[in-house]
This record gives C-alpha cells, sequence and structure tokens, in this order.
C-alpha cells in the first residue's frame, strides 16, 4: 500500500495535525477547502470568486497526486449562508459538468464568516477515464 500525504504549508493545517489530501493508493480524499489565494493569502469576498478560488484550490492539490476534478467521484459543498447556494451550485455544476460526482449540499456554520463556501472531495485516479454507465430511476 502506498499512502502520499500533502500539505500546503498552511498554518491550519499544522495547529490542527492534519493534511491537506491523502492519497491511499489511487484513493484521494481532501480535506475540507475554503477560497484562500495561496499566493495572496486573500479570500475574495464575492461568492463566486471564492467558489471558484475554492475549485482552483482543490485541482491544484488533486494534481499533486496526478489527478484532477474529472477524477472526483463524491464531493460535500459546505455553504455559509442559505441564500448563497444558487450562486454556489451554478458554479459546481459548471466545474462538475459531465464528471456528475454524487453531492451532499449543506449550510453549517463555517469556521469563520469570511469562509462562504468550503468543498471536500473523494477521488479515485483514473475514474474520469474509466467506461461508465448511466442511468435514470425514479427517486
Amino acid at each position: 500500500m502506498q499512502v502520499t500525504k500533502i500539505k500546503t504549508g498552511s498554518p491550519f493545517e499544522d495547529h490542527g495535525s492534519y493534511s491537506r489530501l491523502v492519497a491511499v493508493d489511487d484513493w484521494i480524499f481532501v480535506s475540507n477547502t475554503a477560497g484562500r489565494d495561496p499566493v495572496t493569502k486573500e479570500i475574495p469576498a464575492e461568492i463566486g470568486a471564492q467558489t471558484r478560488q475554492v475549485f482552483a484550490n482543490v485541482a491544484r492539490a488533486l494534481a499533486a497526486v496526478d489527478s484532477g476534478l474529472e477524477d472526483v467521484v463524491m464531493s460535500r459543498v459546505f455553504i455559509q449562508e442559505p441564500a448563497d447556494t444558487q450562486a454556489v451550485m451554478t458554479i459546481v455544476g459548471e466545474m462538475f459538468r459531465g464528471i456528475d460526482p454524487a453531492t451532499t449540499v449543506t449550510c453549517p456554520p463555517l469556521g469563520s464568516t469570511v469562509y462562504r463556501v468550503e468543498i471536500e472531495v473523494t477521488a479515485r485516479r483514473g475514474a474520469g477515464r474509466a467506461e461508465t454507465e448511466r442511468r435514470v430511476i425514479a427517486v
């Protein structure tokens, strides 16, 4: 078994003793990720810009282990204010169009009011290239 742990140098990771990403063989687990720009350390105030930065941060973490958004099989989207759900999910839809992971969306309080959205994902390296069967069922 091969385990890879990726850290970004964030003081939050050090304080909480966690990794941004842990890959166990081809399974990849990305921690709840906020929209802080890794270069400027700023968090965009506007919900769309913040959501896009979250996706950029998640994609960067996945790329560190030769994966990408196309390999995401499960996402968990945490939105601070229910009123932001439509805007966030519009971008989630754009980013995951055709990937269609299983997704949970919830509106809990986040670690700070500056964080308006955070996303956590589970991926499987190579899932984006796998033969996929799509079905529609009545629920």
